[in-house]
Formats: C-alpha cells, sequence, structure tokens
C-alpha cells in the first residue's frame, strides 16, 4: 500500500471534499482526485463518490477510513515520541479546556509546572466542551478539560475533582442573608444562566424539573465574567462554581450562598486520547494536576 495515496484519500474523507484536502496537505486540488483515483484503480473497487462537491464513503471507503484514522494517529504518536527524545524534554503540551476550569482553576497548575520546566511550552486554549473532546480524540491536544462526562471510545475521561455551586446574588436581594439555598428558594426568580449545552444550564434544568421551579431565563450568556457583571445590576441571580465568584465575594460586590444539598457540585474531568504516548514532562504536568487536586478539595470538601 502507498502510504502517500493513503493519506491523500485519508484527508479527503476527513474533510468531505478536495479543496480543504489539497490544502491541509500543500498541494493541488488535481493532485488530490489523482491520489484518490490510483488508490481505487490498485484496488479495482470505489472508495469514494463525488455528489456536487462533496465526497460521500462507499462501504469499502469507510472500512479503508477507519484503518487510515489509525494508522495516521499511530503516525502523529511516533513522531512526538521520537521529538521527545530529540529534544531531550524540550517542547510543549497542548492543552483544551471549557471555559470555566481554564479560566478559574488551570493557572494554578500552569504557572508552578511553568516555573520548574522553563523549557517546555503551554499552549492553551478555551473552547466548547464538545471540542476539547473532539480534539483529543483526534489527537490535536494532549490535554483537554471538560465540565462534563462525555463517552468516546478512543478516550480516557478522569474526574479530577469538584467544586460546590452557589447561587449568586448581588448585596440586598432578598435571598442574600440566607446561610444556605434550598431549591425551592428559587421559585419566580430570574436566572441568568450560560447556553443551553453548558453543564450550568442542565443543572439548573434539572433543578427547575425535580422541584417544580417556575424560574425564568431571561439572558443566556457565554461567559462567567458576563453573567456576574449583570447579576451585579440585579437582572437575576446566578448559578456557577464557588471559585469563579470568590473575588466578588471577597470585595463585596456578590453575595454567594452554597446550597443545603451537599451534591449539588460542579465537577471537572481530565481527557486524554487512550493511546497517547504520554512523555516526562507530560507525565509531570499530570502529577501536578493531581496533587493541586487532591490539596483544592482537602481546603474545600
Amino acid at each position: 500500500m502507498n502510504l502517500n495515496q493513503l493519506k491523500i484519500f485519508y484527508m479527503a474523507a476527513k474533510h468531505g471534499n478536495l479543496s480543504s484536502a489539497a490544502d491541509e496537505l500543500f498541494i493541488t486540488q488535481p493532485a488530490i482526485t489523482k491520489g484518490i483515483q490510483r488508490i481505487q484503480e490498485h484496488y479495482e473497487i470505489k472508495f469514494v463518490n463525488h455528489i456536487g462537491k462533496k465526497l460521500v464513503l462507499t462501504d469499502a471507503g469507510e472500512a479503508l477510513y477507519e484503518i487510515a484514522e489509525k494508522i495516521f494517529e499511530m503516525e502523529s504518536q511516533a513522531d512526538e515520541s521520537i521529538r521527545d527524545f530529540q529534544q531531550k524534554k524540550r517542547g510543549h503540551i497542548r492543552i483544551h479546556s471549557s471555559e470555566t476550569f481554564g479560566a478559574y482553576y488551570l493557572h494554578n497548575i500552569i504557572v508552578p509546572f511553568s516555573k520548574a520546566n522553563p523549557m517546555i511550552r503551554i499552549l492553551a486554549n478555551i473552547l466548547p466542551t464538545e471540542q476539547v473532546v473532539e480534539n483529543a480524540a483526534s489527537l490535536h491536544n494532549d490535554l483537554g478539560f471538560i465540565s462534563y462526562p462525555m463517552e468516546h471510545k478512543k478516550l480516557k475521561i478522569t474526574e479530577i475533582m469538584s467544586d460546590r455551586y452557589v447561587i449568586v446574588a448581588p448585596p440586598g436581594h432578598r435571598l442574600s442573608r440566607k446561610k444556605y439555598i434550598e431549591a425551592t428558594d428559587l421559585r419566580g426568580e430570574y436566572m441568568v444562566m450560560h447556553e443551553k449545552e453548558s453543564a450550568t444550564y442542565r443543572v439548573m434544568e434539572n433543578l427547575a424539573r425535580k422541584n417544580n421551579l417556575d424560574t425564568f431565563i431571561p439572558l443566556e450568556l457565554s461567559n462567567n465574567e458576563s453573567i456576574k457583571r449583570v447579576v451585579e445590576q440585579g437582572i437575576g441571580l446566578g448559578l456557577m462554581s464557588r471559585n469563579v465568584v470568590s473575588r466578588e465575594v471577597d470585595s463585596g460586590q456578590l453575595i454567594a450562598i452554597p446550597f443545603t444539598d451537599p451534591a449539588m457540585k460542579r465537577k471537572f474531568y481530565m481527557v486524554h486520547h487512550k493511546d497517547k504516548y504520554i512523555s516526562e514532562p507530560l507525565r509531570n504536568f499530570i502529577d501536578l494536576i493531581q496533587q493541586w487536586a487532591s490539596g483544592y478539595q482537602a481546603a474545600n470538601p
């Protein structure tokens, strides 16, 4: 089998069109077409059908794509393993994280790791949970951090920590003097929430359904900072993990009220490809995550 032709087929099938595959491989579109033709001629079987500008795999194409995907994932792992030896622990760690963990927890690990390993470059990006998972499955990151578990046959997903959910209110709100919140206290309240796909929105929906709450959500915002600013203005209450609002609570800008139910906790998960090559720097980073999370959990039960 010609691996160059296989890669051309794989990239074309992955992107579903010729031009995107050509861009990624830095070759021309006719070269993509020719590569696919040659592999089909070699095996005397059709792997793809052209429907307009899109490529659709035949049954044989689907089978070949699954095999090719494994081959090129292993190629990526081999490259990374060799690079680790070549660079003598110089390199980079690519991290993708969902918004809350990435913005309010991750720096606690990155800062001490970077000080201890100045030659290791950390590349961290905030992405939606679904994209973090997709990138981990395709080996486009070394580690991911997500806010809810997702099943995926290629991934190892590990719970690393949890933090208590709190109701966030402006000073002077009718609930601001309560020591703890019962779910029924939220009946009739306006809630300012993350978008529907988020972990907190799912928790709020479940809470409302279980307790027959008639809460109203006038605003859905994409990040915690926006939610906090809107809650400060008295538009509604927020639901978030307590660390997210700790600065505003300390300054007196907002009030954070925990739930009476100790199970009202937000969990965070670490994710990476099951076959991911774990270099020594990456292993040290994972160990540091686990140490920090264990200490945080002990200090914030």
